[in-house]
Formats: C-alpha cells, structure tokens, sequence
C-alpha cells in the first residue's frame, strides 16, 4: 500500500498535466477579495464585521442617535438662516410667472430676470420716495392726536369707572404722548438701532438670495429632481413644477388681494372725515391683508376704531363698508385670484394658518398655505393613486 502510494506521488510529480491541473485548480479558487496573493503583503483580510451582533448593532445606532442630535442642534442653530433662505426662495416663485411671461415673448431668461428684478426695485424705490414720507407725516398726526382721543374716551361713563379702577387710559395715554413708545418696544434706542440695522441686512440677504433663485430656478430644480430614481424622475419633475406654479401663483395672487383691499380703502377713507389719514391706514390694510384669515379683519377694526375717535358717522360708515368688502372679498376676489393656484378646503387654510402662525409667527402664517397645498397635492397624486392601486 505505502509502495503503491509513493508510486502514484512519484508519476503525478512526473506528469506535467497533473501538475497543471494543479496550477489550474489554484487559478479557479482566488483570494475572497479578489486580489492576488502576491499583491497582499500584510496578508489577506479577515471576514466582515457580523451586522448582526449586538455590539454592531449597538454601536451604529448610538452613532446615529448622535448624528441626528448633533443634526438638529445645527438646524435650530441656522433656523434664522434657513427662514431666509425659504422667504427668498417663496419671493422668487412668486416673480418667476413674469419671467416665464417674457421668455414667451422671445426674451432670454437673463435678461428676463434683470428686467423683472429692476422693476421690482423700481416699484420699491417708487413707493419710498412717494408714499413713505406721507405715511410718516400721517403717522405722526395719528400720535399727536391719540391723546385728544382718549381725552374723548375719558368722557365715556363706563371707560371712567374702569380708568378709576384700572388707570388703563391713564396708562395709555403716558405710553402713546411720551413719544418713546416705539423705541421702548424694542427695548430702547439701543435696540431699536440694532433692530433696524438686523432688519435692512436680512433684506439686503432676502434681495441677494432671490436674484440667485430667480435666475437659475430652472437649473436648481432639475439638479434637484436628479436625485430622484430615473423611473421616477419624469413624475417627481412634474409634480414639484406644479408645486412652484402653486407657490408663485399664491405669493402674486396674495399681493393683488393686498393691493385691491388698499385701493379701495384709500378711496373710501378719502371721502370721510378721515381723509387725513387715508394713505397711512389705507398701507395698514394692505400690508395687515396679505396675512391671512385674519389680516383683513385686522385692518378693518384699526380703521374703524380712527374712524369712531375721529367721527362717529365716519365709523358707522367704515364699519358698513368693510363689512360689504369683505364679504366681496372672499367670494369674488379671492376665489378669482387664488382659484386657478390654490385649492385647498376651507378647514384646512384655517388649520394651515394656525400651525404657520404657532410655529414661524406671520412669516409661517404667510407660508403656510402654499405650504399645505403642496403637501395635498403630494397626499393626491402619490398616496392616494398607491392605496387605489391596491
């Protein structure tokens, strides 16, 4: 047996096939990783990690919990910068359906975008140069003349025996005729400097950041919907394409909104007694109008408490008249402009507006509606269309 062994040992060591079915055997079975042999100078690499092991396990999900902590403090940390990056990005949605009206006519987007931009400046300019200084002469008639109005309050029975129990005219009447008052709200001169400067360089950041994304929205976006899986892609671009139309068509439609309740305010106020102050409380209404539910009815009661201090028919009037417009308002204006951009049931604006405003104040409250037709819409085409498909 030994003799018949080293006989087969001897011929295989003579045979050059067998020797080469050796080297071919070899050949067939390479390293794990697939790498030469002579390429691993330090040997050749253990097995993986076992995924399933319970320090594995334990060790990737505390360096998760770590990223994700650290990932929220870095988000409550730029918040602010983040809440300009999506007004500037809401501003230029906004602008974006009048560069798209002069690319149809022939007009490339770079110039479409300057043009557009230099008349939104132009407008502004416009605006400080001409109604600014009356709103300012308007503003200081109103807190020259607040103390003759509580003086006629004072003369009210009932407002004296609460002024007796309370002082809360006396109160007021300290608080508007010191002439300090909008210096004290943010809290002294000191800070009222510093909150103008914060307010003009957030605008400045707002302006710089909406001419960048108004002129490459197109590129931002496509590069965005890039991300998505190319079976869906096509999907995933049509559906945020909507979503931008929504939020632009919103944001012009809201200004119009805007812009209607103050004309027609300053053409009513002007044939009242408070004519005097119409420019000022006419802005008051547009700019309290953009917000919504109940930026309207907030201009109306400011309108209306002048009026009755200055003029009781004029109150009674101004009363009368914003109780009409409003009613034109929400079922003529408002369904006409925003009927083609945002269509959202009623409950859900008021439950939108309500979680805009707890969270951001009256910039999410100015966000919030876009915000929530865009999520409907995403429930609509996306969950909806999956659970009709099961």
């Amino acid at each position: 047996m030994r003799l018949g062994r080293r006989q087969d040992a001897a011929q295989g060591e003579g045979d050059p096939s067998a020797a080469g079915q050796q080297d071919q055997s070899t050949d067939e079975h390479p390293p794990v990783d697939g790498t030469d042999a002579a390429a691993m100078p330090y040997g050749e690499p253990g097995r993986p990690f076992d995924h399933k092991s319970p320090f594995y396990i334990g060790f990737v999900g505390g360096l998760g919990v770590l990223l994700a902590y650290w990932l929220f403090q870095a988000l409550i940390g730029i918040g602010s910068v983040l809440l300009l990056v999506v007004v500037s990005f809401f501003l230029a949605a906004g602008l974006n359906p009048s560069v798209e009206f002069l690319e149809r006519r022939g007009i490339r987007r770079s110039f479409a975008c300057g043009l557009v931009i230099i008349a939104a400046l132009s407008t502004l300019a416009l605006f400080i140069v001409a109604i600014v200084p009356v709103i300012a002469d308007q503003i200081r008639l109103l807190t020259d003349n607040a103390p003759i109005w509580f003086d006629e309050l004072q003369r009210n029975r009932q407002v004296q025996n609460l002024n007796e129990e309370y002082e809360i005219v006396d109160k007021a009447q300290d608080f508007v005729s010191n002439g300090d008052f909008v210096s004290a709200l943010f809290g002294g001169a000191l800070g009222f400097g510093l909150k103008i400067i914060s307010a003009l360089f957030n605008a400045f950041i707002i302006l710089v950041l909406t001419l960048y994304f108004l002129a490459s929205l197109n590129t931002t976006t496509h590069a965005i919907y890039r991300l998505a899986p190319a079976s869906r892609r096509e999907r995933v671009s049509k559906l945020g394409d909507k979503i931008i139309h929504n939020i632009g068509g919103y944001v012009s439609g809201a200004f119009v909104v805007a812009l209607c309740a103050g004309i027609s305010s300053l053409i009513f106020l002007w044939f009242t007694e408070v004519r005097e102050y119409a420019v000022a409380l006419a802005f008051v209404v547009a700019v309290l109008d953009v917000i919504p539910m109940i930026g309207a009815t907030l201009g109306a009661v400011v309108v209306c408490a002048i009026a009755f201090a200055t003029d009781v028919k004029s109150g009674i009037a101004a009363v009368i008249f914003y109780i009409v417009y409003q009613q034109v308002e929400n079922y003529v204006i408002y369904p006409r402009v925003m009927g083609r951009t945002v269509d959202l049931p009623g409950a859900v604006i008021v439950i939108a507006a309500l979680v805009g405003t707890a969270l951001l104040g009256i910039v999410g409250a100015l966000l919030a509606i876009p915000a929530a037709a865009a999520v409907l819409l995403i429930i609509r085409e996306v969950a909806v269309r999956q659970q009709d498909q099961r």
